[in-house]
């Protein structure tokens, strides 16, 4: 009891918690050792006192220290690394001038003052969301933890556990408090978006109190049952895709996207981080091996095709492999890997991009869309296909309930335009006509696919196949309108991989177009469309070139 009382005094504990454990220590006191209560009062005793109530890390407020931290850890990502420099300029003249503000009467008495930030990264996987964390981390010199929500189910795995119950503990959250030993560390919620649902409640509703600046200074786990100050904490969430996260979590988090990486940027990040990463994992000297621009860049178009940078690794990885057994067998001593060796070491290649495009689109009735997925963006090619038959229209390729819509609204359209289109009204009544989406296993859904199947559609039935060299993205509207779609800057990214130059997209996402890299804008042609029209013109071959 004594030892207790003496660790009550040491902690710094805040009022309340403080009048709750003298209380438990008095009841302690006057119990049996061999009493049920006993331990279950001496392990919440012992909880609470070993909790940082007043121990923090020092914050860095050193900004270009800060900059420089961020940048020697990731390459790109401007955006992201602007943020946390505007978060800790922002802790460094509140900071300084502490004892200006303490002098100015505070007239809004409801609203708390706010310190910590909720971020949320949100992008396809490889993009380095979970090691940005320790990175911001690192760069303003407080502890990082991270703690993964992947598949958590039950609510109490958040807030803990009531103290009646045999073996109770408090939530996650707290024990991740214990476990850093400081009340403002920097923690990682991973995989925001993959949180469980059922019976024993829902852990994101459970992540609300303690993801809103407004509410988190007074946490209060089931356990503990007072008030823990988080607003210290600096949490960052990550995720593959905002859909499965609810409305009201988003809303408390600020969403910050990371898209894919262009093929400058992947090179450079290969240069300089994937490349030596993998030499000393494979136990090579630097001496040993040396890859050469052109073949790393021979490994991002011809075997990889995703917006990180994972698969690139594994395939470095796997070059290098094949020469730590010629060094081994001691049959080389230093190995240069140009393209004609990359081959060689990694067989044919996976994709064979440049060609693909030609071979698929050099026939009326195919076109080529732009998609967007959890991955990063991705290139999809729409055939549509006729036969005699009674006015049929059948689409698939697992399509989603949106996107059979917009197959029944493309083909209404280029329908209703026949007479200006050149096609022949009557030529309706005895065909069949057949929209397909390949790769038939995956399931596909959205509305942005309309104007690529009214493309397909148009292409087929006046005979003018589309440009090989032309992707398109947009809604489109029975009137012919072209509405705005989101995921632009992931699906011109997909495009750019796959060698197209000119890129259809609605008029209404021309802001969008300023979040691509600039390397990449330059490489490509926009057309902006309002209507399908204009998609028309810009896809379409011409008669004059066909002839």
């Amino acid at each position: 009891v004594e030892e207790f009382r003496k660790k009550i005094a040491e902690a710094g504990m805040p009022q309340e918690a403080e009048k709750e454990a003298k209380r438990e220590l008095d009841r302690l006191s006057r119990l049996p050792t061999a009493a049920a209560e006993y331990g279950v009062i001496r392990t919440y005793l012992d909880w609470l006192t070993s909790l940082p109530w007043s121990k923090r890390s020092e914050d860095s407020l050193d900004i270009k220290r800060a900059r420089e931290v961020l940048d020697e850890d990731h390459y790109g990502l401007k955006d992201i690394k602007q943020r946390i420099l505007e978060f800790l300029a922002v802790r460094k003249l509140r900071a300084e001038r502490a004892e200006e503000f303490a002098k100015t009467k505070v007239t809004d008495m409801v609203r708390r003052e706010r310190m910590g930030a909720i971020l949320c990264f949100v992008g396809p996987p490889g993009v380095g969301k979970t090691s940005l964390g320790a990175s911001i981390a690192r760069a303003m010199n407080r502890k990082f933890i991270r703690m993964s929500l992947g598949g958590i189910r039950d609510e109490s795995e958040i807030r803990g556990f009531r103290r009646t119950y045999i073996g109770a503990l408090p939530g996650r959250i707290i024990q991740t408090i214990r476990r850093v030993e400081t009340r403002n560390p920097v923690i990682m919620l991973d995989e925001v978006d993959k949180l469980g649902r059922d019976f024993r409640g829902d852990p994101a509703a459970a992540l609300l109190e303690v993801l809103d600046p407004e509410q988190n200074a007074e946490f209060r786990d089931h356990y503990l049952d007072i008030a823990f100050d988080l607003s210290d904490v600096l949490f960052i969430t990550t995720a593959n895709e905002l859909e499965p996260i609810p409305g009201p979590l988003r809303d408390r988090m600020e969403i910050i996207h990371l898209s894919g990486y262009t093929e400058q940027e992947k090179l450079a990040i290969a240069q300089q981080y994937l490349v030596p990463r993998q030499v000393r994992e494979n136990g090579l000297r630097p001496e040993e091996i040396e890859f050469t621009a052109e073949a790393l860049l021979e490994v991002i178009r011809d075997y990889t095709r995703e917006a990180g940078v994972r698969t690139l690794e594994r395939e470095i990885g796997r070059a290098a492999r094949k020469v730590v057994t010629r060094i081994a067998e001691g049959t080389a001593e230093k190995t240069v890997i140009d393209v004609k060796l990359i081959r060689s070491l990694l067989g044919n290649p996976r994709y064979g991009y440049r060609t693909e495009l030609e071979e698929r689109t050099d026939m009326p009735g195919v076109a080529t869309g732009l998609a967007w997925t959890p991955v990063g963006g991705d290139v999809l090619f729409v055939e549509a296909a006729y036969m005699p038959g009674g006015k049929g229209f059948q689409y698939t390729g697992q399509l989603g309930e949106v996107m059979q819509e917009s197959a029944k609204t493309a083909l209404s359209y280029i329908r209703s335009k026949a007479v200006e289109l050149g096609i022949d009204p009557k030529f309706f009544e005895s065909r069949d006509i057949h929209l397909h989406v390949p790769a038939g296993a995956v399931p596909k859904d959205g509305p942005s696919a309309g104007v690529t199947m009214a493309v397909a559609l148009a292409s087929l039935l006046t005979g003018r196949p589309v440009r090989s060299n032309v992707a398109m993205t947009g809604e489109i509207t029975l009137r012919g309108q072209v509405l705005p779609v989101g995921g632009i800057k992931d699906k011109v990214l997909a495009a750019h991989r796959l060698g197209v130059d000119t890129i259809i997209i609605p008029k209404r996402n021309e802001t969008d177009i300023e979040d691509v890299p600039e390397d990449v804008r330059k490489a490509l042609n926009f057309v902006l469309a309002e209507k399908v029209d204009d998609v028309l013109n810009a896809a379409l071959v011409s008669g004059q070139d066909k002839k």
